[in-house]
Formats: C-alpha cells, structure tokens, sequence
C-alpha cells in the first residue's frame, strides 16, 4: 500500500478483511464498519451495519465465488482510496463463468472503524452486460460510442 501517512488500524482492518471475503464469511465485515456506516455503491445506498450485513447477505447468496485483489490504497486525513479487482461467479450472468470488475472505494474513518464507503466501478462490466439480451444491447451502444 502507498500511503501518505501512516495506515490507521481501519484501513488496515479493511484490506485484510476485504482480501480474505468470500461466499463462506461475509459476517466478517462486522469487524470493519462502524454501526452506523453509510455504505454506497452505483446501484445502492445502505445505512447502519445491520442494513449493510443484510444487503451483503443477499449479494453473496447467488455467488459461487467472489475474491477481491486490492492493488492499492492511498491515505489522508482520515480517508483513503483503495483500489480493486473483483472476480466472481454467477450462475446467472456470463453462463457462470468467471467476472472481474477494476474499481476502487472512498473510505472514511475514525478510530478502529469504516464510517463511510463509496464504490466506483462499472456498474455494466459488472452486471448489465452479461445479461443475456441487455447485454448485447450494452455492447452495441459501447461500440457506437467509440466510433
């Protein structure tokens, strides 16, 4: 990690719990947010650690693998950028085969605790474009874009 200071314990919390999550032990990430989380990703926004254990729950539930890969993290005042690479599996996008999704988060924290965290990522690389017909729909409208 890159840091312009030295890591708190927070971040540091949140790369080992984020780099060890997988389908089995998603009620770990009880270790890194704080109670009142505000949790935000490009399909939704979730408040209080309960909501979020729910919403991640219920994300984890159709996934037969999810890795992250963090390649990066930059901290300041309280907050740091950490950068991503997700893989996973879903029987119902990409005919079950494996995904992988570049992103980074914004985090905020104060003491031993995630208070705020923002995805960044490809919303379509991630769940519009391996729908069959959407898909396919997505990629000529990409195509287009580029010409």
């Amino acid at each position: 990690m890159n840091n312009n200071e030295l890591s708190p314990q927070w971040l540091l919390n949140f790369v080992t719990i984020y780099q060890s999550l997988h389908t089995d032990n998603v009620d770990d990430i009880r270790q890194i947010y704080h109670r009142d989380i505000i949790f935000e990703d490009p399909l939704h926004r979730v408040e209080g650690l309960d909501n979020l254990l729910d919403y991640f729950n219920k994300l984890y539930q159709n996934l037969s693998y999810c890795e992250f890969i963090i390649t990066d993290s930059f901290y300041s005042h309280n907050q740091a950028a950490v950068y991503w690479v997700m893989s996973f599996k879903h029987a119902n996008l990409n005919g079950g085969e494996l995904i992988e999704v570049i992103g980074h988060t914004h985090l905020k924290g104060i003491n031993d605790k995630v208070t705020y965290h923002r995805d960044y990522l490809d919303a379509g690389a991630m769940l519009y474009e391996h729908i069959p017909v959407l898909g396919s729909a997505i990629r000529f409208v990409k195509k287009r874009a580029s010409q």
